[in-house]
């Protein structure tokens, strides 16, 4: 299994699928591996895909709002990825080809950051993540066994930035604090007991 930095430069070198050939550069991951919380988003947006980082736009900006007022953590405290690495033209919805060629990166990714929660964002990563044909509509207000963690979905931050009115943005509020119960009771919350590689391997 390589590690995280390893991943990096291989998803950076990565054109196992035809998004390659329009990024200006694959897009892996931001944040802190150990946190225990892993937020998941379809893909990158074009201010992503110029900076090289997840959610660093609009959509970003609102996500680090909810997190920072409903979880007491900050950017630099959770870790943020999404399904595909490179930019789909025009923002569309990834295609299956697509998707199964970048999801070998991401099931390593969860192998080595082993989250003890993962939030999910929007339709395609919730659908995705829990293997349903089901929207988030529907599956948000609970929380789901995945991969040996708590999965929480909830709406994407373009949901509320498109006129999705205060209810949107309560229903994600409500997800967050829902996430943070999460981790509190995984003994995972950043800062907390269970913090961090050392508090894991002692665990273990």
């Amino acid at each position: 299994m390589p590690t995280l930095a390893e991943l990096e430069r291989e998803v950076a070198r990565c054109t196992r699928c035809r998004l390659a050939q329009g990024r200006t550069q694959a897009v892996f991951a931001r944040g802190d591996p150990t946190s225990g919380l892993m937020v998941i988003g379809e893909g990158p947006g074009a201010e992503e895909d110029r900076q090289g980082l997840p959610f660093v736009g609009r959509s970003g900006q609102l996500l680090d709002r909810l997190v920072a007022e409903e979880m007491g953590l900050d950017r630099g405290q959770i870790y943020v990825t999404n399904i595909v690495r490179c930019r789909p033209p025009g923002n569309r919805d990834p295609s299956d080809d697509e998707v199964a060629a970048c999801t070998p990166y991401l099931e390593a990714m969860l192998e080595l950051v082993e989250p003890a929660v993962i939030v999910t964002l929007g339709n395609f990563a919730s659908r995705f993540m829990l293997g349903t044909t089901e929207g988030v509509t529907r599956l948000r207000g609970r929380e789901y066994p995945c991969r040996g963690a708590a999965l929480v979905p909830t709406f994407h931050p373009s949901a509320a930035l498109r006129g999705g009115g205060g209810e949107i943005l309560a229903a994600m509020r409500a997800d967050f604090v829902r996430a943070k119960r999460c981790l509190l009771a995984a003994d995972r919350y950043p800062g907390g007991p269970g913090a961090g590689p050392a508090a894991r391997s002692a665990a273990r």
